[in-house]
């Protein structure tokens, strides 16, 4: 492909993937990392090019959807201490993975990356209630930011859908997500920073069109009801799961 479409096509790709993820605060880095490896991009060129434009478009997608009604910042509000919380707790889980990630081999993170993405697909479909809890916010904090510092993906998935099984109301979940995944892939950006050269080729066109679908995402969650959506996502991530098993394992 020449070098000018497949610059489109990236940009085209992340455009989706992010108006997906800014929709439903889930499903960029879960969609797009399985969607890179099929087309033979290493793990570690993937991961650190997805955070980087996540980290914008997280703060981005945050601002507007706080702008728009989705969800409130103001000062103690409860949006604003779940985001906190979130953030905070999930710094360790990015070290920890990133950490991992360098010195694991192509094949066991290609093979994380299709467990995680098939289980995050099962967990929404499976649409489970639970009662909130701070100590539940915490815990999904860390997980989902061991997941994302390592595959790039997964946070989304388990943060908003966490949020929302543990009793939140899913447009404020989604933009707390937004907001908490941004400070995340910032953690893990400096670090693969420190250790790996970015792959900008790949970076570069992932940011432009991930930037450019949030405006769109954000009126979209003003205006659709979500929860409909959130099986379509579930059934597509778990697609994507098992082919990424499968070109592993075949």
């Amino acid at each position: 492909m020449e070098p000018l479409y497949f610059f489109i096509f990236l940009t085209t790709i992340a455009f989706l993937c992010e108006y997906v993820d800014s929709s439903l605060g889930m499903g960029y880095g879960t969609t797009l990392t399985p969607l890179l490896l099929f087309m033979d991009f290493e793990p570690l060129h993937i991961v650190p090019a997805v955070l980087l434009s996540e980290f914008a478009t997280g703060f981005t997608a945050g601002f507007l959807h706080n702008k728009l009604g989705n969800c409130d910042f103001k000062k103690n509000s409860e949006d604003s201490q779940v985001t906190l919380v979130l953030a905070s707790c999930s710094i360790a889980g990015t070290i920890i993975a990133v950490m991992l990630a360098l010195t694991l081999s192509k094949l066991f993170v290609s093979m994380y990356i299709g467990i995680l993405v098939l289980s995050m697909g099962l967990l929404i479909i499976a649409n489970i209630s639970w009662i909130f809890s701070w100590k539940k916010i915490v815990g999904i904090g860390v997980l989902a930011a061991f997941n994302k510092g390592i595959s790039g993906g997964g946070y989304g998935p388990l943060v908003t859908g966490g949020q929302v099984i543990s009793g939140r109301n899913c447009k404020n979940s989604i933009g707390s997500t937004s907001v908490a995944e941004g400070l995340v892939c910032l953690v893990g950006i400096l670090l693969y920073a420190f250790t790996i050269s970015i792959n900008f080729v790949l970076a570069i066109p992932l940011l432009i069109g991930a930037l450019f679908s949030t405006p769109v995402a954000s009126i979209t969650v003003k205006k659709i009801n979500v929860e409909k959506l959130k099986r379509v996502i579930g059934i597509v991530v778990v697609t994507l799961g098992i082919f990424t098993l499968l070109k592993v394992l075949l």
